[in-house]
């Protein structure tokens, strides 16, 4: 018999704890916030660079429509900025602005905060916090194998 981890328990148990606090997180209120679609079409615009409202759409696997009502909404707001495709003039792409960048940036350290004051206070042995932070990158690499 073994005592190596059983895959389909690990996955459970890591899938009901990040879930939990995932929809915690999300609902950290932020001044002048972002809705979660906002939020997620200027993150892959941060990541990906210029690109098209139908990639993204792709990207996040909604509609054109739906991702152009997001879009313009962030538009609107100056988060977002379009421009004529300078290798295809028919073509628009999108970029995150200065104000973009600064509200996404808000956004991601009133949740690192929320964390960081759930950390603290005694609630975890310095033990299990560097066992959190050795944890960080091996769940980055599971996020981007799922």
């Amino acid at each position: 018999m073994t005592d190596d981890p059983d895959p389909g328990e690990v996955a459970a148990a890591l899938l009901a704890s990040l879930s939990v606090l995932v929809r915690r997180v999300r609902h950290v209120p932020v001044d002048g916030g972002l809705t979660m679609p906002e939020r997620t079409a200027l993150s892959q615009l941060e990541s990906s660079g210029p690109t098209t409202s139908s990639a993204l759409a792709r990207e996040a696997q909604i509609t054109a429509q739906a991702m152009g009502a997001t879009l313009g909404a962030l538009r609107a707001r100056g988060l977002v900025e379009r421009r004529t495709d300078p290798n295809d003039g028919r073509r628009a792409v999108l970029t995150v602005t200065d104000a973009g960048l600064r509200a996404l940036k808000d956004k991601r350290n009133a949740r690192a905060e929320l964390i960081a004051q759930a950390l603290t206070g005694g609630a975890f042995t310095p033990a299990e916090l560097a066992q959190l932070g050795a944890a960080a990158p091996l769940l980055d690499r599971l996020a981007r194998n799922v």
